[in-house]
């Protein structure tokens, strides 16, 4: 913030705090969903394995 000629301290020079918390908020929860899609490719990844229907096919 940059004072101006009367001493005052000028609002436009101030950081726009809820932009940059909502351009966080958005991102965070981007990387949330991202994580939570990819969790479930490998899950489904890991019970369609070949592997795993032999070992349950085995008594």
């Amino acid at each position: 913030m940059a004072a101006s000629g009367n001493g005052c301290v000028s609002m436009s020079d101030s950081p726009d705090y809820k932009k940059m918390y909502l351009k966080l908020f958005r991102a965070s929860e981007e990387a949330v969903n991202l994580l939570i899609q990819v969790q479930r490719e490998c899950e489904e990844l890991y019970i369609s394995s070949p592997e795993l229907k032999a070992s349950e096919a085995e008594p």
